[in-house]
C-alpha cells in the first residue's frame, strides 16, 4: 500500500516517489518534473496525498492539466497499477497506522471488554475477528489503529472492506437499540452469539458523520458487527 507521496528536488529537476510501508519502508519512482514544471512539485505531491484519502479525480486532474502529457500519463499509470483504493486506510490527515497488531483473547469476557472499552474511549480504531487456532479453539484477534475512519452521513456504515466471495448474513451497528448495554458490550454480545453458531464474525469501529460534505472528524462513533455465511477461518500460522 502507498502511504504517501514525496519528492526530491534538485536544481532543474524534481523526482516524485511513492512511499510504501509493507512492512519495510521503500520508495518507488512515479514521475519526474523538469524545467519550469519544477515549481508545480508541491502542488502535485499535495494533490496526490489528498487523492489517497478522497479519490477526488477532479482536483487531481486540475493539477495534472498544468503538467506535460508524459507526466500526466506516468502519474495516471502509477495510480491505476499501484494505488487502488483501500477502504479504511486513510483519513484527511494521512494514512491510518496500526498501533497494536494481533492481540489474541481466548474468549469474550470482562478482560476483552475492558480492552476494547479503553481503546474506544481514547478514539483508537478497532478491528476484531474470530479465528481458529491450530488446536481448533476459537480466538478473538484484535488490531488497534491510531484513528477511526470517518464515513459520510449517507454512506453505508463501513470502514472495513467486505471479503470477496463470502456472503454477508447480517450487519449490526451500535445505532440499533441496546437498552442497558453500552456499545462495546452490545457489540460483543452480537459477536458471541454468532460465533457460538460457528459463523465468521468481524467487528470494527468508525466515525459516522452527520454531514456528507466536509465530513471528516465529526459525527458519532459506532461499532459495526458483520456476520458472514462462512465458518470461522483458520488463523494464519505466520501471525
Amino acid at each position: 500500500m502507498v502511504n504517501s507521496f514525496i519528492a526530491h528536488t534538485s536544481p532543474g529537476r524534481s523526482r516524485v516517489f511513492a512511499l510504501h510501508k509493507d512492512p519495510h519502508d521503500r520508495l518507488e519512482a512515479v514521475t519526474t518534473l523538469g524545467g519550469d514544471d519544477v515549481r508545480l512539485t508541491e502542488d502535485l505531491v499535495g494533490v496526490l496525498n489528498t487523492y489517497l484519502a478522497d479519490r477526488d479525480d477532479v482536483a487531481l486532474q486540475a493539477v495534472l492539466d498544468g503538467l506535460p502529457k508524459a507526466v500526466q500519463m506516468a502519474t495516471r499509470r502509477y495510480l491505476k497499477d499501484e494505488c487502488p483504493p483501500e477502504m479504511g486506510a486513510f483519513t484527511s490527515f494521512g494514512p491510518i497506522e496500526i498501533v497494536r497488531e494481533a492481540v489474541c483473547f481466548s474468549r469474550i469476557d470482562d478482560e476483552l471488554e475492558d480492552y476494547l472499552q479503553g481503546a474506544y474511549m481514547i478514539g483508537l480504531g478497532i478491528r476484531m475477528s474470530n479465528e481458529r487456532d491450530s488446536d481448533g479453539d476459537v480466538d478473538w484477534v484484535v488490531q488497534l489503529r491510531n484513528d477511526e475512519v470517518s464515513v459520510p452521513a449517507s454512506a453505508e456504515p463501513r470502514s472495513w472492506e467486505l471479503p470477496s466471495g463470502v456472503a454477508l448474513l447480517e450487519t449490526w451497528t451500535s445505532k440499533e437499540p441496546h437498552p442497558g448495554l453500552g456499545p462495546v458490550r452490545a457489540a460483543l454480545g452480537v459477536a458471541a452469539r454468532a460465533s457460538a453458531d460457528g459463523q465468521w464474525v468481524r467487528i470494527h469501529t468508525l466515525l459516522h458523520s452527520h454531514r456528507d460534505v466536509d465530513y471528516e472528524g465529526s459525527g458519532t462513533s459506532e461499532f459495526v458487527v458483520d456476520v458472514f455465511d462462512a465458518p470461522i477461518p483458520q488463523r494464519n500460522s505466520e501471525e
